[in-house]
């Protein structure tokens, strides 16, 4: 027997909308960790794919969520204003949170938010709004300027994950940690791009990102 329940295409409403979205949980699961994914990205992206498989060997469960429609992709792939809507990606990441909290075999676990670039400013949005449900936000790349207004209610430990050739990005990452109020750490990893495309860079994130969602989902 598989050590992981893996469930691909499931499917959330939304509304009149459903979402897509692959969810992966280790038998025993110590957390469970809802990506949302940042500009032109979707839940096949190999970055978090990569970084949740590593989850996933520690015992986290994972859900990848397409926060839009194939319909809202194609356009955004012309147009990309869907993808700096924080608001629609924050609301939708926040109806797939409490989906999972809603669902038999993942509602006793602790939920921790994965965010990347844009997406990362939806999961501190959505982590403001669900301050008992979301006990943990590892950012990567992270655009948490967007989430600006929303900074000061996160109280979920929030772990900022940057580039050291990012630099605009550092800097808004820096002048983010001046908002927020719950516990936090900046990581910079040195020769690093927005990408993490760098070898070993992007292993170094997801190190990263199993310590900290370890230390606050499991029970």
């Amino acid at each position: 027997m598989s050590r992981f329940d893996t469930r691909s295409g499931i499917e959330i409403r939304i509304g009149q909308i459903r979402l897509q979205g692959d969810l992966t949980v280790p038998r025993p699961a110590s957390g469970v960790v809802l990506f949302a994914h940042g500009s032109g990205s979707s839940r096949h992206s190999p970055r978090n794919r990569h970084v949740a498989r590593h989850l996933q060997q520690a015992g986290l469960a994972t859900l990848l969520m397409d926060l839009l429609t194939l319909e809202e992709e194609a356009t955004d792939a012309l147009t990309a204003h869907l993808r700096f809507d924080i608001r629609l990606l924050a609301d939708r990441l926040t109806q797939s949170a409490d989906w999972v909290a809603s669902q038999p075999d993942l509602r006793d676990l602790r939920l921790g938010l994965f965010g990347a670039s844009t997406g990362a400013a939806a999961a501190l949005v959505s982590a403001a709004e669900r301050t008992k449900l979301v006990r943990a936000v590892v950012s990567r790349g992270g655009r948490p300027d967007l989430a600006s207004p929303a900074l000061p209610t996160v109280q979920a430990p929030t772990l900022l994950i940057v580039g050291g050739n990012d630099g605009p990005v550092i800097a808004m990452n820096r002048e983010a940690m001046q908002e927020l109020c719950c516990e936090m750490r900046l990581e910079i990893i040195p020769g690093a791009s927005h990408l993490f495309e760098e070898p070993g860079a992007l292993d170094k994130v997801a190190q990263l990102a199993c310590q900290w969602f370890l230390q606050y989902l499991a029970p």
